[in-house]
């Protein structure tokens, strides 16, 4: 392994990492509302939704198109980045799912140029800014190669849920490191799931999750912002 792809690994954690100033944390996808409607009352129940959210969404509509964003990056292929952008915004069921992805890519955004990595690809494509691209545009100028960008996409994506719903539900710490072990032992078939995935397959087929996020909207108290 050479200095640069030893480097890359460091970058990809940092790149998924909690700490990283993007806001994931603030963010439910409707879980929060799942909580409060008694749909997830466990860990269970937890990890049933969420293993039912990653199969029909992130693993069918999120990776195919990360990969997509992956290769038109390094193509510089401006026509597909807007196509693809504009297809994952319009596959956001709800006003709450469509502002996260604007908030998310707005923050990644600042924060690539406030490191100097040049996002003007991002810039000079017309559709609203989402946080995949910049995390291919990130990838691309640190060398972090798809596969690798693909598996931390899904870790980022469950830590973050998971830790949402061990403040909900509540759980404790234990049923939370439980939720991920048994979660993530399915995320080696997502990702053969999204890779075999054509074109004119990807999408969202969610429709809990979407009813979630709509009531979310006008929950009386809430956590997160989604």
């Amino acid at each position: 392994m050479t200095t640069t792809e030893n480097v890359a690994i460091y970058r990809l954690f940092q790149l998924i990492s909690p700490s990283l100033p993007i806001g994931s944390f603030t963010y439910s996808q409707g879980l929060e509302f799942a909580v409060e409607a008694g749909w997830v009352k466990d860990r269970n129940s937890m990890e049933q939704w969420l293993n039912t959210v990653v199969s029909s969404s992130v693993a069918t509509l999120e990776l195919p198109i990360l990969e997509r964003l992956y290769h038109a990056v390094e193509a510089g292929e401006l026509d597909e980045l807007e196509h693809w952008c504009n297809y994952l915004y319009s596959s956001r069921e709800t006003s709450e799912l469509r502002a996260e992805e604007k908030q998310r890519g707005q923050a990644l955004n600042t924060l690539l140029k406030k490191l100097e990595i040049d996002i003007s690809m991002a810039e000079s494509i017309d559709s609203h800014p989402n946080q995949l691209l910049g995390m291919c545009i990130a990838a691309q100028y640190w060398g972090i190669d798809l596969e690798s960008l693909k598996q931390g996409y899904l870790w980022s994506w469950v830590e973050n849920m998971v830790t949402a719903g061990v403040k909900l539900v509540p759980l404790g710490q234990t049923d939370g490191q439980l939720a991920l072990i048994n979660i993530t032992n399915t995320f080696p078939k997502m990702i053969e799931k999204a890779h075999s995935i054509e074109d004119w397959m990807i999408g969202s087929f969610s429709p809990s999750m979407a009813l979630a996020s709509s009531l979310h909207e006008t929950q009386y108290t809430r956590l997160f912002r989604s």
